[in-house]
């Protein structure tokens, strides 16, 4: 979400002649949903050569399009008493164990029991840093993605982990539980990730999406499944998940990549930051971090290991 208005201009392409001007913007706009584009359209904030058009618009090649997206509603986010799984903390740096549920921080339909209520409640010098609905927060895990997260606490800190996480220095390795049996022991997905064509909400493997690089071992095989430890080159919405799902071993649990069948008992995708290592941003010691599988993944996977030796 943007905490001010922008101006995005954009020129038709000849391979994009012929389509409706709402299909693409929404192409074009990455988190952007049609509905709240077509509102953009109606209310004229979207000039197409100069002029008003609407939402159905044929667009042709050479055409200039310019998009004024509004600043936000101003938003109040509240500390709350919410008690944190804290592995680290010092005057720069908080390293937490997220559990799965909590969104991390806030945005719509998720303005309250996040991580940064629970952040600005226990650490209160937060505020502004990294912006006002994310203060804090220079990397982030799923909702239902659990594991180790680090949240800064001032603008230096905030510099160094950013910049880390730019040059591709920090680890971040995770443990998933995939469907399937995986004819190798050990691979890497290297395949670029967008906005899913057609279903808005969900990434997708696309020939114009963003590189993504995951690497993956399988470190314990199961009758239908194995436990897959993945570790991050980029971080893209998702990526985890729909790497996997791409070479046709969606997670298990996962109900947007996954299907709807052989979740094992899970009630979420079985995804497990496990390790993160950075460099402290003051200091520049290496530290890493380590959380072991929440309760729900090891109870699975424990199972699983009975229904092997049987």
């Amino acid at each position: 979400m943007e905490q001010q208005g922008r101006v995005i201009q954009l020129m038709v392409e000849e391979q994009e002649a012929g389509i409706r001007l709402d299909r693409y913007l929404t192409e074009k706009i990455e988190g952007r949903s049609r509905s709240f584009l077509r509102r953009l359209i109606d209310q004229g904030s979207v000039l197409v050569n100069g002029r008003q058009v609407k939402a159905g618009y044929s667009i042709t090649a050479g055409d200039a399009v310019l998009v004024q997206i509004p600043a936000p509603e101003p938003l109040e986010v509240a500390p709350e008493p919410i008690p944190l799984d804290i592995l680290y903390e010092d005057r720069d740096i908080i390293v937490i164990n997220k559990p799965p549920g909590m969104v991390v921080h806030p945005a719509a339909g998720n303005y309250q029991g996040t991580l940064v209520n629970a952040l600005l409640a226990h650490c209160r010098d937060l505020s502004g840093i990294g912006g006002k609905l994310r203060p804090g927060i220079v990397h982030r895990l799923d909702k239902d993605t659990s594991g180790v997260l680090v949240a800064v606490k001032n603008d230096y800190a905030h510099k160094s982990l950013a910049a880390q996480l730019k040059l591709r220095t920090v680890q971040r390795w995770y443990l998933a539980l995939a469907k399937g049996n995986f004819s190798e022991d050990q691979g890497v997905i290297d395949a670029p990730i967008g906005r899913h064509p057609v279903k808005r909400k969900q990434m997708a493997v696309v020939g114009k999406g963003r590189p993504a690089r995951t690497w993956y071992w399988v470190r314990e095989r199961f009758e239908q499944s194995a436990l897959v430890e993945c570790r991050l080159e980029t971080g893209r919405t998702h990526q985890i998940r729909v790497h996997l799902a791409h070479i046709h071993h969606p997670l298990v649990g996962d109900q947007v990549y996954g299907g709807k069948q052989n979740h094992l008992g899970m009630t979420r995708q079985a995804l497990h930051a496990y390790h993160l290592g950075f460099d402290h941003p003051r200091t520049g010691e290496p530290l890493t971090f380590s959380a072991p599988l929440p309760h729900d993944m090891a109870e699975v996977v424990e199972k699983l290991r009975r229904q092997r030796v049987r």
